[in-house]
């Protein structure tokens, strides 16, 4: 057996997921197509892997850190001409496969503790209007920032995190994930969510993102603070008072309260009015 003497090593954040049904469910809202080319982040043991293959995609190309899971990967796909595997951090090293045709989809059960670095390389910045878009994202994460990524304004979750994601991508709940879906089960419950990126046309130019970064970096840090008050050492209240007017928002509101449409129309104004910047 490939993996017999293996066992999940915590620093690598390693639990396999062994829910059969919850597998299918990745693989339906992946909508995989025989042209497809899927990146797969943290292979593990190639339960995933395996169901990608059957689908019968064009490729797969797989990332895995761990030398020792690698190992046992080539083991397990030697025979599959469509399998590509690269050892190394997600993080820093190449996305392309082997014969350097970009993949068009990412489908994994990603390392909790990198999340939110992995979701910028995969999804993008805000002012980001270079990197490769993906057409779909399906990924297994952490439930409490699947919540965030998904909340609605108003609710207590909603965060600088869910303006961004949702202004980046169109997003949406696959499944609810229990522990007991994982060898061994994590501490935490966990969630898949369909993450489908804008095209580069509609991500926000530079300049507009560096406003509407510097409008959620000043009121999420003081969430519970009214706008009037977290957002008052960026200009005076009369120049507040008619952002908040054009925006259609109230300046007693909370940055929790306002939805991602809102801070969009803010950074705008903000980037055509010569006072700002005085």
């Amino acid at each position: 057996m490939p993996f017999s003497r293996h066992t999940a090593r915590k620093r690598f954040g390693q639990h396999w997921l062994t829910d059969a049904s919850v597998l299918d469910k990745i693989l339906v809202a992946a909508d995989l197509q025989p042209e497809d080319r899927v990146l797969e982040v943290g292979p593990g043991r190639g339960a995933l892997t395996e169901r990608l293959l059957d689908s019968h995609v064009a490729g797969v190309h797989a990332i895995e850190l761990d030398k020792d899971l690698v190992r046992g990967l080539k083991e397990r796909f030697f025979d599959k001409s469509r399998f590509s595997l690269n050892q190394g951090d997600i993080l820093s090293v190449s996305l392309l496969p082997p014969d350097a045709i970009p993949s068009n989809k990412v489908v994994a059960n990603i390392p909790y503790n990198i999340t939110g670095p992995l979701l910028e390389r995969l999804v993008g910045r805000l002012g980001d209007v270079n990197s490769t878009t993906f057409k779909l994202l399906v990924l297994l994460l952490q439930k409490e920032v699947a919540d965030r990524i998904l909340a609605k304004p108003g609710q207590s979750n909603f965060s600088a995190m869910s303006v961004r994601l949702q202004l980046l991508a169109k997003c949406k709940s696959v499944c609810q994930v229990p522990p007991s879906c994982f060898d061994p089960p994590p501490k935490v419950h966990s969630q898949v969510v369909a993450i489908e990126p804008v095209g580069l046309e509609k991500r926000l130019n530079p300049l507009l993102a560096n406003r509407l970064e510097l409008l959620l970096n000043k009121a999420f840090v003081s969430r519970r603070k009214m706008l009037r008050n977290s957002l008052g050492r960026l200009a005076s209240l009369s120049y507040l008072e008619n952002l908040a007017e054009v925006a259609g928002i109230s300046l007693d509101q909370r940055p929790q309260e306002v939805a991602p449409s809102e801070w969009l129309t803010m950074a705008k104004y903000i980037i055509h009015d010569e006072e700002f910047s005085r």
